[in-house]
């Protein structure tokens, strides 16, 4: 039996690694939940979710994944046989649309090519098309972890704006809240979708919806079944239809411990150190992709993320090498290539409780899985992503 050492490095993109000072938080026995101390804990929660939001709009929390949180802005502003338009960006805008079908809502796709991010033009050209205006949502993954693909939501609000059209824009936020900026209110995001395992730092099981008042308008005479995710019913002051029934209370406990760590460094600063840590992955990267074989797969560098970056793998090499070379050799945890880019990818996150010394540390131990799978690549990434943070100040 191999004993291993030290620490794991959870590089992969969700979940991320939980600060102790949250662990700790989460670390107690269950109070009562009807108490008033936990009732003004997790009211402070609902309330400081907002800014992390960029609202002042109510913020709903579930005992759930993201996908909880999808089903949440769906059932909440949608009815059945409603149409809907999803720009395809990756696994994770085709999963969302998969479940809209299932709640059965008739969901077209923008077409895309995993690569690229949305094209505000295309949206606003299929919205002009829409003359009768039966599309009454559109469906946008801000940042599609499988893609590592980022789009620009206010081009997106702009374009639905030129072709005049009232859909409700729904973005999901589950990769990119507290990693790339985000402003709900002043990009006019009816529904924003989040979750609590990737920038907020926090174990999975917290699903979140910031709602907008025109959505909390559509709610009123949506028919979609949704007594669980009812925005309505959890607005009322009655403290358990807060969380349609036991709070999860540990969960909140390190949601209280999180909103306070994310507003002590404070967003923008949180967005600098995720962009400054993207970017010395994307120097390793870039060396590394100079021998021809491996290669970026957000083509575009401007769309490139903040929170993951997904690898290409040459044809016929198992992606899957590499994170399993990292996973059983250095004890670093990457994340695999999904959907399409199944056994074609690896992915590197680089958000939430991350710093300096994980990310080069993760960096070299893939360079060194490359070098052991026999995969051509660039000699000397660390080392380029080393240059780059030596002269770049924090």
């Amino acid at each position: 039996m191999t004993v291993k050492r030290g620490r794991n490095f959870l590089l992969t993109p969700g979940p991320t690694p939980i600060p102790e000072r949250i662990l700790n938080a989460m670390h107690r026995q269950p109070v009562d939940f009807a108490g008033p101390a936990f009732l003004e804990t997790a009211r402070s929660c609902l309330e400081d979710l907002r800014p992390i939001f960029k609202t002042a709009g109510p913020v709903f929390l579930y005992t759930a994944s993201g996908h909880g949180a999808w089903e949440a802005a769906l059932s909440n502003a949608l009815s059945p046989g409603e149409r809907i338009l999803v720009p395809e960006t990756g696994n994770f805008s085709a999963a969302w649309k998969d479940m809209a079908e299932a709640l059965g809502l008739l969901a077209e796709d923008l077409p895309g090519d995993w690569r690229h991010a949305i094209d505000p033009a295309r949206l606003e050209a299929r919205l002009a098309e829409d003359r009768g205006q039966e599309i009454k949502a559109v469906l946008a993954v801000h940042t599609d972890t499988a893609t590592s693909v980022t789009s620009d939501i206010p081009a997106l609000r702009a374009a639905m704006d030129r072709a005049g059209h009232p859909a409700l824009l729904m973005v999901d936020t589950v990769a990119s809240l507290v990693t790339t900026d985000f402003r709900m209110d002043e990009w006019r995001v009816d529904v924003a979708v989040g979750a609590s395992q990737k920038g907020l730092m926090l174990p999975p099981g917290l699903g979140f919806t910031a709602a907008s008042e025109k959505a909390l308008a559509a709610g009123q005479t949506a028919t979609m079944p949704r007594r669980y995710w009812d925005w309505r019913e959890r607005s009322s002051e009655h403290h358990y239809k807060w969380f349609c029934g036991t709070a999860p209370e540990h969960l909140v406990f390190g949601l209280r411990e999180a909103i306070d760590m994310v507003l002590e460094e404070g967003l923008d600063a949180a967005f600098a150190r995720h962009a400054r840590l993207a970017e010395a992955v994307r120097r390793a990267v870039a060396v590394w992709c100079e021998a021809g074989a491996l290669a970026f797969n957000a083509l575009v560098p401007e769309e490139r993320a903040q929170s993951v970056t997904t690898i290409l793998t040459p044809e016929g090499f198992d992606g899957d090498k590499v994170r399993t070379t990292c996973r059983e050799r250095f004890d670093v945890a990457l994340g695999g290539g999904l959907g399409r880019l199944q056994g074609r990818a690896f992915r590197i996150g680089h958000m939430g409780d991350i710093n300096e010394p994980m990310v080069l540390g993760a960096l070299a131990s893939v360079e060194a899985a490359l070098e052991i799978c026999g995969l051509p690549h660039g000699k000397g990434g660390v080392t380029a992503a080393i240059a780059y943070l030596a002269a770049e100040a924090p």
